[in-house]
C-alpha cells in the first residue's frame, strides 16, 4: 500500500514512511492509494469474530507486508485491551463507549496501535531516535503519553493551549515523566497545531526524526475505523439502518467511520456534532470552508477552528458535494444547550453524559428525524469524571473516581510554559 499526499506535490511513500514522517513535505495528508471493499461474506458472519479478527481484516490492507501478519495481530491485541460497549440510552438510541482505556478517552486505541507500530519500526535501529511531536485540545496529550510511555527509541513532546483543557486531562498529561514532556502554550489549540505543522517542515530539526501521533498521522487515524464495525457487530441483530452521530473537534473519528463504510460496512449516515466551533455545519449550508479561530467551550476536545481531517473526508467523496451530503450531516449546538442535553438525558434515562456525548446526542436526535426507521449510535468519547467541573454541577451529583485517574490526580504536574515557535525550536534543540 501507497499513500500519497492530498497536497498532490510529494512522492508517494510506504505505510512505515507515512507513519514516521506524520505530514508529507507539502504540508499535505496522507492518503491510502486505494480502498479494497471488503469481501460480503465478513459482514455476514461478523457477529462470529472477535475484536481483534475483526480489527485485523479492517486495517491490513492498509498496512500491506510492512508489518507480518503476525506481529500485526500481535499488535492489535496489545491495543485492543478494554471493552467498547454499546449502552442503550432511549428507544432506538445507543451510547457507544470508547472510555473503558488506560486515559478513559477514545484515542487510546490510535495511541496504543502507532506506538506499537513505531517500535516495530524503530526495533532494528539502536541509535535512532524519533521525536512525537503533537498537539493536543484535551484527550490526545494523555492518550499519547500513556500509548508511548517508556516505548524504546520514542520521545514524546506535547503542546496544550493553557487553561484550556480539564484538570484531569492536564494532569494524564503533564504527571508521567520519563520519555514525556509537556509544553503549556500561551493561546489556543489552533496555535498549538500551528508550531507542530510549521516543526515538521523545519529542515532544521530534521535531525529530531519528528513525527506526530495527533489524527494527521495515519497509524493514529485509521485504527478509529475499529470501533464501528463493533458497534455493527454488537447491533446487527436488529436488523435496521444504522445512524452514527460523532462529535467532531479535528474529525478523524468521523472520517474513519467514513472509511469503514468505504470498506462496505453498512452505515446510513453520518454525523458531525459540533459545538460553536462550526465550520463544517457553515460549509455545508453555504459551501465555502471558511475556518475562523477557536472558541473555547465545555466540550473543549472539539474547539477546532480549521480540522485537519476533513480534507479527508472530502478526497473520500472525491469533492462531490452532492454525494458528500447524502452520507453526512453536520449540526452545531451552544453550551447551553449541551447542559441542558446532559440534564435531559440523565433525568429520562439515568445516563451520565459527558459535553463531547451529549453533543453527539442533539446531532443524533435531530438527524433522526429524517431517518424514523434507523437505530442511532452516539459516540461517548471520555469519561464523565474528565469533565466532573461541568457534569457533576450540571446533574447535581458526585462522580467516583475511576483507578485509571486516581493514578494520576495527585501527582505532580511538570510542564514548561511558552508562547512562540521559536520557543518550541529552542526546547526542541
Amino acid at each position: 500500500m501507497k499513500y500519497y499526499s492530498l497536497n498532490h506535490n510529494a512522492p508517494k511513500v510506504s505505510f512505515q514512511e507515512a507513519v514516521i514522517q506524520g505530514l508529507a513535505t507539502d504540508k499535505g495528508l496522507y492518503f491510502p492509494e486505494s480502498i479494497t471493499p471488503l469481501d460480503p461474506s465478513f459482514f455476514d458472519k461478523i457477529e462470529s469474530l472477535s475484536h481483534e479478527e475483526i480489527a485485523f481484516e479492517a486495517i491490513k490492507q492498509f498496512v500491506g507486508d510492512e508489518i507480518p501478519a503476525e506481529k500485526l495481530k500481535e499488535i492489535i491485541a496489545e491495543t485492543l485491551v478494554f471493552d467498547f460497549p454499546v449502552v442503550k440510552v432511549e428507544n432506538g438510541i445507543y451510547s457507544l463507549e470508547l472510555f473503558h482505556g488506560p486515559t478513559m478517552a477514545f484515542k487510546d486505541v490510535g495511541a496504543r496501535f502507532m506506538s506499537r507500530c513505531l517500535g516495530y519500526f524503530n526495533k532494528d535501529k539502536k541509535d535512532a531516535k524519533n521525536t512525537v511531536l503533537v498537539a493536543t485540545s484535551g484527550d490526545t496529550g494523555g492518550a499519547v503519553a500513556s500509548g508511548f510511555l517508556g516505548v524504546d527509541g520514542v520521545d514524546v513532546v506535547i503542546l496544550y493551549p493553557s487553561g484550556k483543557v480539564s484538570d484531569i486531562q492536564e494532569k494524564q498529561l503533564t504527571t508521567l515523566g520519563q520519555n514525556i514532556k509537556a509544553l503549556e502554550v500561551d493561546g489556543v489549540f489552533d496555535d498549538c497545531q500551528d508550531m507542530v505543522k510549521k516543526a515538521f517542515l523545519d529542515e532544521t530539526l530534521a535531525h529530531k526524526n519528528l513525527t506526530s501521533a495527533n489524527s494527521i498521522n495515519i497509524a493514529r487515524w485509521l485504527p478509529q475505523m475499529f470501533y464501528f464495525f463493533f458497534a455493527y457487530k454488537a447491533l446487527k441483530s436488529q436488523n435496521k439502518p444504522l445512524v452514527f452521530s460523532c462529535p467532531s473537534g479535528n474529525f478523524g473519528n468521523i472520517c474513519a467511520g467514513i472509511m469503514a463504510k468505504k470498506l462496505g460496512l453498512p452505515i446510513e449516515h453520518f454525523v458531525a456534532s459540533t459545538n460553536v466551533n462550526d465550520t463544517v455545519p457553515r460549509f455545508l449550508e453555504n459551501g465555502k470552508y471558511d475556518p475562523k479561530p477557536s472558541k473555547a467551550t465545555i466540550s473543549n476536545a472539539m474547539d477546532v477552528g480549521n480540522p485537519s481531517n476533513f480534507i479527508r473526508i472530502q478526497e473520500l467523496y472525491n469533492n462531490d458535494l452532492k454525494a458528500f451530503e447524502k452520507d453526512f450531516s453536520s449540526y452545531s449546538y451552544t453550551d447551553e444547550e449541551t447542559l441542558e442535553a446532559l440534564k435531559k438525558i440523565y433525568n429520562a434515562d439515568g445516563y451520565i453524559a459527558e459535553p463531547h456525548g451529549a453533543v453527539g446526542y442533539l446531532g443524533l436526535k435531530k438527524e433522526l428525524e429524517k431517518h424514523p426507521n434507523a437505530i442511532g449510535v452516539f459516540l461517548e468519547t471520555a469519561h464523565p469524571i474528565k469533565f466532573l467541573d461541568v457534569v457533576e454541577p450540571a446533574l447535581g451529583i458526585t462522580l467516583p473516581i475511576p483507578a485509571q485517574i486516581e493514578s494520576v490526580i495527585n501527582e505532580e504536574k511538570v510542564s514548561v510554559k511558552i508562547r512562540t515557535y521559536e520557543e518550541l525550536k529552542s526546547f526542541l534543540g
